[in-house]
């Protein structure tokens, strides 16, 4: 059972943790977990379970305290309270899964925008940025020149939205929660503080240059080096290149979300590339020599055996895409097409008559041969 696991180890923080490493443990725990990024997975959700009753106590100090002493005992049988059937959970909406809750929230609608008089740090929301390159810049790797939309704090007020630049008062209708919370009978309904409209505080006096906001909208140019070999889809997470935290709040991160255009020769697989050839009826039957561009830049001669067929393949070791993270290469299949001639002159149909009329030798057609057999078995019976 999950709460036989310790807490500690269920959060991956250190028994010595500070209190802020623990949030930030569960809050990345929390987001990698929750049902909505993992859909039907049962064992997400356990884990997901798990963790926010870890963070429950680990977060609470006199929980925390109780559990470093006495293990989970501290809250076998309703501990820390008698009576409580749910280990240690505590469901009033002054903690609990109501706080638990309120984090995971605020990390998915802004990346950790609560406010509160304790809380008045805002962490910068999360960026992502769609990049499109060729298949040649995907097997050479290729560094790209991004602009990105974000916000800076505002200098003006240091990120306070206030004219003088200090903290603005704690709004005196929700104390600082941002929420205002009613009971009614055994209903505890919590709404958006009217007053502050869920910022927590109440700025009078607003900055002129941010018009009260904390924060500067700009454009940011940044530097992104693709490495060679990159699949379609790949996602990159650049830490701290996401919008601006603002009174001491964390930077979000930006995640660039690579995707290759289909090229016009080459189909990809992996580290390996396809490509379809089209070769002439008399190079197919007496064999030749054919160049083919290769995806870095260079031409490949491939020999074509005598008497090849349409779709036969050959694989070219080595003349494939880069393989992410390594010198080596995946390799090229090459598939021919035999073309049949159009477009004839009077010549060129008078010796493929003649060609045919010298051409009763079934053992030149072997497949042909097979399959009218096969007809002929099939009358006879």
């Amino acid at each position: 059972m999950a709460t036989e696991t310790d807490y500690y180890e269920l959060l991956e923080v250190s028994k010595t943790a500070s209190g802020e490493e623990i949030k930030k443990a569960y809050r990345k725990l929390a987001m990698k977990y929750h049902p909505d990024r993992n859909p039907g997975d049962k064992e997400a959700e356990n884990k997901f379970k798990a963790i926010n009753q870890a963070y429950d106590v680990l977060k609470d100090p006199q929980k925390r305290a109780a559990y470093d002493r006495y293990g989970h005992q501290a809250f076998a049988n309703g501990g820390m309270g008698g009576g409580n059937p749910f280990n240690g959970f505590d469901f009033n909406f002054g903690g609990g899964f109501s706080d638990i809750f309120s984090d995971i929230f605020s990390d998915f609608m802004g990346g950790g925008q609560r406010s509160s008089a304790q809380n008045y740090a805002q962490d910068g929301a999360d960026l992502r940025y769609n990049l499109e390159i060729t298949l040649e810049e995907a097997f050479s790797g290729v560094e790209k020149e991004i602009k990105i939309p974000t916000t800076v704090p505002c200098e003006d007020c240091n990120g306070h939205g206030t004219a003088d630049g200090k903290e603005a008062p704690i709004c005196p209708h929700c104390k600082g929660r941002g929420k205002i919370r009613t009971q009614h009978g055994f209903m505890i309904m919590e709404t958006t503080c009217p007053n502050c409209h869920g910022e927590g505080r109440v700025v009078k006096n607003a900055c002129k240059k941010c018009h009260g906001e904390g924060v500067i909208h700009s454009e940011k140019v940044l530097k992104v080096k693709i490495p060679a070999g990159v699949e379609d889809n790949t996602r990159m997470r650049i830490a701290g290149e996401g919008q601006s935290g603002i009174r001491g709040g964390e930077n979000g991160d930006l995640y660039v979300f690579i995707s290759v255009k289909e090229h016009e020769l080459f189909m990809r697989d992996g580290a390996n590339l396809y490509v379809k050839v089209p070769i002439s009826m008399t190079c197919a039957a007496l064999g030749g020599k054919i160049e083919i561009p290769d995806i870095n830049g260079e031409k490949i001669e491939v020999e074509v055996p005598a008497g090849t067929q349409t779709d036969q393949q050959k694989r070219l070791s080595g003349q494939g895409m880069t393989v992410l993270r390594s010198a080596k290469r995946g390799d090229l299949f090459v598939k021919f097409r035999v073309e049949t001639p159009t477009n004839l002159t009077q010549r060129q149909k008078e010796l493929l008559e003649e060609f045919r009329n010298i051409s009763k030798d079934e053992n030149c057609q072997p497949e042909a041969k097979s399959f009218f057999d096969k007809i002929k078995d099939l009358f006879a019976a």
